[in-house]
């Protein structure tokens, strides 16, 4: 048995009920085995001290400067203006009407030192600022109505390629029902005809299909031409050909030879928002620019015919989608933009050997735990930039007190070593109004709903964006934000958090601020 606590995170499934045993002392006697797994960590119960350790230092430090600095300004300004007389005709006569000209001098000297050296470091500071960096829009694909398709129609046309036997059907069939999936999502139709769909022709066909829409729904909305992009960022994660797919925009679109191009490959449904983080360091260091940032899956491409339970539960889950944004750094631009990037913070497990072992397009049992871990780390490391301070603060005290009363004596009531114990968790609402959580699946939905304490509000977008289109990998935080949008959520001033996690493992998050309210668009929404 697990030790503690230990056993809390443990949970038990029986397996091989019913199995009549052969051979042995317990021969012709039914048995069944029981399998022991781990659950999703309790985030309430498991907050890693280092990673709130390196948000306080962070906090401290900058702290200090915050309350010093002006104390010091008041104190220099308090002891110049003492040094004077403390009368206006005074102050004034020393300057004009002083007797000694060179002492008049020498004051008018020490002020406009004061001012050069006050303009210089503010100059400094101004040009050391990372520039901001602007959503003017973005766009979200939809795919034509010929290609929707309900539960059973696709249950129905995987019976009919012959390519499963009735188990795994019959597996599927269970797999839908409790995926929070509708009856209009979208897959391409090489897969409902049955015939050879994980070719590079087909792969090209929906890429192009997906691509080329949204951006032909961002350029008519933001009236950019494509030679004006400075910047292009392209990730899919499985399906890479050559010449690429940010090869396949530019010559599509005739954009410039100059343009800076990237194609990001293998990095799971988390890649949007890295796709995002390069794009705004391309930027950073090329002012006066545009970047565009496109994020897709194939479908098609990486469809499972096998018999591994593993590898099928994505056919499930996956759908056609994509998204593409338009990033700007021009000051300008502020006045049209939608939103304004505040914070990235990526989260990468790939050194643990247990988040690595995940590979290829297949859902495990582990997963949650996985996962869990790294959306732990993700969020303790962006709480600091976005909480408020008295939400620290709280936080800090009581950790503070965990440490120094949490242990409790052997005499000590039980109920109240457990509160000590208790580690107080922030409250992300009083951070942000809107939530874009990556729509994996209701399971995972419901387990983050659960640990972050989120209401059913919360976490409404992300619950109609895997009903409505199922999982499109990295594009569906774009869709949720959509959503959002279709129902004038979306006012000045508003905070978006965007919160996607995938292979490797890694956990990714975005924060917006709105720059003025999103009225509800008469056209080129997906949910319209």
């Amino acid at each position: 048995m697990a030790p503690g606590g230990e056993q809390d995170m443990l949970s038990t499934e029986i397996v091989n009920k019913g199995v009549i045993e052969s051979s042995g002392p317990n021969a012709g006697s039914l048995t069944f085995s029981v399998r022991v797994r781990r659950r999703l960590p309790d985030f309430v119960q498991s907050v890693n001290l280092k990673y709130v350790k390196l948000g306080y230092h962070y906090l401290i430090n900058h702290g200090i400067y915050i309350a010093t600095v002006p104390v010091l300004l008041v104190l220099v300004f308090g002891a110049e203006v003492g040094s004077l007389s403390s009368s206006r005709e005074e102050i004034w006569s020393k300057f004009w009407n002083s007797t000694s000209a060179a002492h008049a001098r020498y004051d008018l000297a020490t002020v406009l030192a004061f001012f050069g050296v006050l303009v210089f470091t503010l100059s400094v500071y101004f040009m050391s600022r990372p520039r901001s960096v602007y959503l003017v829009d973005f766009a979200c694909f939809r795919p034509d109505d010929d290609l929707k398709v309900s539960k059973e129609q696709f249950l129905e046309a995987a019976r009919k390629s012959g390519k499963f036997d009735e188990a795994n059907l019959q597996f599927q069939k269970r797999i839908l029902q409790a995926s929070g999936i509708g009856d209009e999502t979208y897959i391409p139709k090489a897969i409902m005809a049955g015939e050879n769909c994980s070719t590079m022709k087909e792969g090209r066909a929906e890429a192009s299909m997906v691509m080329f829409g949204a951006l032909d729904e961002l350029f008519e909305k933001t009236k950019i031409r494509p030679k004006d992009v400075g910047v292009l960022v392209v990730n899919c994660s499985i399906f890479n050909p050559t010449p690429s797919l940010s090869a396949m925009i530019i010559n599509h679109y005739k954009m410039r030879g100059n343009i800076l191009s990237f194609n990001l490959g293998g990095m799971g449904c988390s890649a949007g928002i890295i796709a995002l983080d390069l794009a705004r360091d391309m930027l950073q260091a090329n002012p006066n620019n545009y970047a565009v940032v496109v994020s897709t899956e194939t479908v098609g491409y990486n469809w499972y015919k096998g018999k591994e339970r593993s590898m099928l539960i994505p056919n499930c889950f996956f759908r056609m989608g994509g998204s593409a944004l338009l990033l700007s750094n021009r000051r300008r631009d502020s006045r049209r933009a939608k939103y304004r990037l505040e914070h990235i913070v990526r989260t990468h497990k790939g050194a643990d050997d247990r988040c690595f072992r995940f590979k290829g397009i297949r859902v495990s049992k582990d997963l949650m735990e996985v996962g869990g871990d790294a959306l732990k780390t993700n969020i303790t490391t962006l709480g600091p930039l976005v909480l408020p301070f008295s939400e620290q603060l709280q936080f800090f005290a009581t950790l503070v007190w965990r440490h120094l009363f949490g242990s409790g004596g052997s005499g000590s009531n039980s109920s109240t070593t457990a509160t000590a114990n208790k580690p107080y968790i922030p409250d992300y609402k009083l951070a942000f109004e809107h939530f874009c959580v990556h729509a994996a699946s209701k399971a995972v939905l419901d387990e983050l709903q659960r640990n972050l304490e989120f209401s059913d509000k919360n976490m409404e977008a992300s619950r109609m964006t895997l009903y409505r289109f199922g999982n499109t990998s990295s594009s569906s935080i774009w869709y949720e934000l959509a959503y959002l949008e279709s129902k004038e959520s979306v006012k000045k001033g508003d905070r978006v958090w965007q919160l996607a996690f995938g292979s490797g493992f890694k956990c990714n998050s975005a924060v917006w601020r709105s720059i003025r309210t999103v009225r509800k668009p008469s056209t080129n929404n997906p949910w319209l």
